[in-house]
């Protein structure tokens, strides 16, 4: 039973987060077998001023 939780930054349109969670769902299945009803998909949208790396936020860069 995956879980599969992602954090990505925010602004993807509902289409593409939709498609994302698609591919999750056929990754699992196709590399560790999983059941589609067996999958659990997570996307957490993190706002740009809240992720940094090397002292730099995303909506800084």
């Amino acid at each position: 039973m995956p879980l599969i939780e992602v954090s990505i930054a925010e602004g993807r349109s509902p289409e593409q987060l939709r498609a994302f969670v698609s591919a999750l769902h056929r990754s699992a299945e196709e590399t560790v077998g999983a059941l589609p009803d067996n999958t659990t998909v997570i996307i957490r949208e993190i706002p740009k001023t809240h992720w940094s790396r090397a002292d730099v936020t995303i909506a800084e860069r």
